[in-house]
């Protein structure tokens, strides 16, 4: 058991809770007698949050701190459900912005004479451009690769511990209507038949939607999340809902520790766990995953998988489980960043019910020429000492090789980063508020220091004014990454230099992850392309002119091919 920091004084720990949100169901029931709030416990709080009242301070204080508190109780005889959002929103655009509303249409430049190959397992590896041109020409049918998808997660989804719900009879359902609507000449586009699954985190009617919990194990939320709803409209086949780490991080959900399929010894990282493990293992043809911070661009990395966080208010989180309302962001898993590209253009765009998603063009060629991009680095992040440092100093000559004129760019420091946490664990505290006060947060499997549990609790400390002052130092920070970005089509990352994953997940700007080699353990890196908000477009094309310039995508975990 992890000791709790504050031993002093039992009346101090009292009066912070009181302060800041308060636990007084946790573990146990509420007393029926409160007891009386005193000033001494005002001055064992106000060292918690670095204040210092005087004596008359603490006096006058007092009877609105005990109001205070029965406020607190009033408010938490509602039931509020994780769907429910707080009425403020996060706007990442800057009032001085111009958003670029230009549209230049779609061009997928998918691949010409693609063969079935007479083992159909070899179809498990086939990159989704390549499984959309076999489907259209129907040289296979939707009800064949789900039927091969499905055998393969029977199979192999022990191994990785990736699987929470097989949707057998719901995909074959859909494969066949696919094959029906395709033979009747009603092509729904480039994902059309295409066997997916979801990270299970997404609602979809009639199946549980465990959120990786054991809290939530047997949870059936009522209708269906939007994206799902869009991915089945464009004739999409879901298979199966994927592993995730318990209420978003990590790869330790109830069911074990999803695997990184080029190393069954290591865990696939997280959150998106199973979307990565299960896409790169050739289970599902693409994947959803999530991100709050990291949870797409990590497990990509680990399993070596191309991934694409969205800007934020670009794909509608409304179905899904909510942790940070201010910086969660949903977006497509797949083998190439070409596959990322044809997935985002079906989810993205408004459902008016999540009001943060706004409309606006998707312009995206797959063949462009990418050498006129005005294209950055983050030098001084590329010349420090990491993992990836050969495999991402490779990649930036080969990109240089495209023609590309690489320009120094540096990350605005002048404001503190790592403070800004507060933001993203106060939202997820109040998330999860009634799993905390029940003390069911105990049925999570990890319990460690920088587990939920203790990450919920210690939010309960985080004060009002604190977590208003973070987010005005975010409008900060939004305003110089955008002032900075503004000048580029693409900044070009190691994926976890210094502080510009946190920094760009709290700005909402947009990032394409992509395999780049692996390392001396024979695991898979990865490097990174940064975008301006709502301009996927631009990082997807600079991305998928790399690749395919790389055999990065070719390779696969023999594991999984035998």
């Amino acid at each position: 058991m992890i000791p709790h920091p504050i031993t002093r004084n039992i009346s101090a720990i009292l009066m912070v809770l009181v302060l800041a949100g308060g636990l007084f169901s946790c573990g146990q029931q509420q007393d029926k007698k409160p007891q009386d709030i005193t000033p001494e416990d005002v001055s064992h709080a106000e060292k918690l949050i670095g204040l210092n009242f005087t004596p008359n301070e603490r006096d006058t204080l007092m009877e609105d701190v005990r109001q205070q508190k029965k406020a607190y109780e009033a408010m938490r005889q509602v039931d509020i459900p994780n769907s429910v959002p707080p009425i403020i929103e996060f706007n990442p655009v800057p009032g001085w912005m111009e958003l670029n509303i230009s549209d230049e249409g779609t061009q997928w430049d998918l691949p010409e004479n693609v063969s079935k190959p007479d083992n159909l397992q070899e179809l498990a590896f086939y990159s989704l451009p390549e499984l959309s041109v076999l489907i259209r020409e129907r040289r296979i049918t939707s009800e064949e690769l789900t039927q091969m998808y499905i055998e393969r997660l029977k199979e192999y989804s022990d191994t990785l511990q990736c699987l929470i719900t097989l949707t057998e009879d719901l995909a074959l359902k859909q494969a066949r209507r696919a094959d029906r609507e395709i033979r009747d000449g009603m092509y729904r586009g480039p994902i059309h038949g295409i066997p997916y699954g979801l990270k299970d985190l997404v609602g979809v009617a009639d199946y549980k939607t465990t959120w990786g919990a054991a809290a939530y194990k047997n949870q059936e939320l009522e209708g269906n999340a939007t994206v799902y709803k869009k991915l089945r409209d464009a004739g999409a086949v879901l298979v199966a809902k994927l592993s995730m780490g318990a209420l978003a991080m990590g790869d330790v959900w109830y069911g074990g520790t999803t695997k990184n399929p080029w190393d069954l010894e290591q865990g696939s990282s997280g959150s998106s766990a199973g979307s990565a493990s299960a896409t790169v293992a050739g289970l599902v043809g693409f994947s959803l995953g999530t991100e709050t911070y990291g949870s797409i661009v990590s497990p990509s990395t680990r399993c070596g998988a191309s991934g694409l966080r969205p800007t934020f208010g670009r794909v509608s989180r409304a179905g899904t489980m909510a942790l940070s309302w201010t910086m969660d962001k949903i977006g497509p898993i797949c083998r190439t960043t070409q596959g990322t590209a044809m997935v985002f253009d079906v989810i993205r765009g408004p459902d008016n019910v999540d009001l943060t998603v706004r409309e606006l063009p998707f312009s995206y060629n797959a063949s462009r020429d990418v050498k006129n991009l005005k294209v950055g680095y983050l030098k001084d992040l590329f010349e420090a000492d990491y993992r990836s440092h050969d495999n991402d100093s490779i990649a930036l000559e080969q990109i240089r090789n495209l023609g590309v004129e690489l320009q120094e760019v540096t990350m605005p420091d002048s404001i503190p980063v790592s403070p800004q946490l507060i933001i993203l664990e106060a939202e997820a505290a109040a998330a999860f508020d009634k799993l905390t006060r029940s003390n069911r947060d105990s049925l999570l499997v990890a319990q460690h220091r920088h587990a939920w549990p203790n990450i919920f609790r210690k939010s309960r400390f985080i004060p009002a004014v604190e977590y208003i002052q973070a987010n005005r130092l975010r409008k900060i920070l939004s305003d110089q990454i955008n002032r900075l970005f503004q000048d580029y089509d693409v900044i070009v990352a190691p994926s976890f230099g210094g502080n510009q994953l946190l920094t760009t997940n709290l700005t909402g700007h947009p990032c394409a992850v992509v395999p780049n080699g692996f390392d001396k353990k024979g695991h898979p890196t990865s490097i990174s392309f940064l975008g301006n908000l709502y301009e996927e477009g631009k990082i997807l094309e600079l991305a998928t002119a790399w690749q395919k310039a790389t055999e990065h995508k070719e390779k696969h975990p023999e594991f999984f091919m035998e």
